[in-house]
């Protein structure tokens, strides 16, 4: 497993309505906003790893704007 690009922020209890808090870290480094943004979520199971990505349409901006 690489882990070397990691960087640990915080521990956090899953909720009983299946919720996860994200460290506020996660706003001032990824540039997003609470109630927009959108992450997609990918698991490994072999390794029993979630992993939280931002969506595409995240990081290419919305283009059906006009």
């Amino acid at each position: 497993m690489n882990r070397e690009n990691e960087i640990f922020l915080d521990t956090y209890v899953l909720q009983r309505d299946m919720r996860i808090r994200l460290p506020k870290q996660v706003l001032s480094n990824l540039g997003v906003e609470k109630g927009t943004s959108h992450f997609d979520i990918y698991l490994k199971p072999d390794s029993k790893e979630i992993v939280l990505r931002l969506s595409n349409k995240e990081r290419e901006g919305n283009n059906d704007e006009k």
